[in-house]
């Protein structure tokens, strides 16, 4: 079994986790109602996307 000869510095252990993170979602306003909603998606509020009403309210 592989064993490591030498300790991880944190230096090291630290640059392999630089990539290890949270990502914050795409936010962008509404066009019709100005809500923040997820990009490329249906709005929640006005059920509009791209100008054309895809939910009835």
């Amino acid at each position: 079994m592989a064993v490591p000869q030498r300790r991880t510095s944190k230096t090291r252990r630290d640059k392999r986790r630089t990539h290890f993170k949270l990502v914050v979602p795409g936010m962008v306003k509404c066009d019709q109602c100005g809500e923040l909603k997820l990009a490329h998606r249906v709005c929640k509020v006005c059920g509009s996307y791209k100008g054309r009403e895809i939910i009835k309210q």
